[in-house]
């Protein structure tokens, strides 16, 4: 069965709101994005508004040419945003996708965001576009990052050395997650039961 193609969306939950990337999140991103924690692991530093203009509009040229759809995080109580996601790497063909780029502001982290973020992404997958492979991937260094994915139920499938190289010029050994349609269940109720005791 052909999957639809996929179309910017806005997914809502009780903590965040995914708002489709636009042009004018730039400002937004900057104002909570600049710190240097969260970008010493990525492929390249963004470290000024401007950095952060050319981080937006690279996403949009990726949305544009299909290979990417990337979404603001915005915490609903304050209405502001707080970071970043995306869904990358997709391969309708294979009903495989992967989620990535995800960074929110320090003062964000390990308050239910991420995790309701991710749960948004993963239940509009696997219900909605019939995706059956999600794939996280992150470096072998970010401890924080890899235990992240293992509480969602990702399951580690391997590390690929030298698999990407840093825009400094660094290689980038990579640790491969997943989640299938099959581990979808579990997955969604162990996240809801997760989101339900940081209410």
């Amino acid at each position: 069965m052909a999957l639809p193609n996929l179309q910017p969306v806005t997914l809502e939950g009780e903590i965040v709101r995914l708002e489709p990337l636009a042009a004018r999140h730039a400002e937004d991103l900057a104002r909570v994005g600049l710190h240097p924690e969260l970008w010493r692991l990525q492929p390249e530093p963004v470290d000024t508004a401007e950095d952060m203009q050319r981080y937006v509009d690279r996403a949009l040229a990726g949305q544009r040419a299909g290979a990417c759809l990337p979404f603001v995080v915005v915490h609903k109580d304050s209405g502001q945003v707080i970071g970043a996601t995306r869904y990358m790497d997709i391969a309708l063909a294979h009903k495989r996708l992967e989620i990535g780029a995800t960074w929110l502001t320090p003062g964000s982290q390990r308050s239910g965001a991420n995790t309701e973020a991710k749960f948004l992404l993963l239940q509009h997958a696997f219900e909605t576009i019939g995706i059956i492979r999600v794939v996280f991937k992150t470096e072998l260094g970010n401890a924080q990052s890899r235990q992240a994915i293992l509480r969602i139920g990702g399951v580690e499938e391997g590390v690929f050395r030298k698999h990407l190289i840093a825009q400094s010029g660094r290689a980038r050994d990579m640790v491969y997650f997943a989640i299938l349609d099959e581990d979808w269940p579990s997955v969604k109720a162990r996240l809801m039961a997760r989101l339900r005791r940081s209410a």
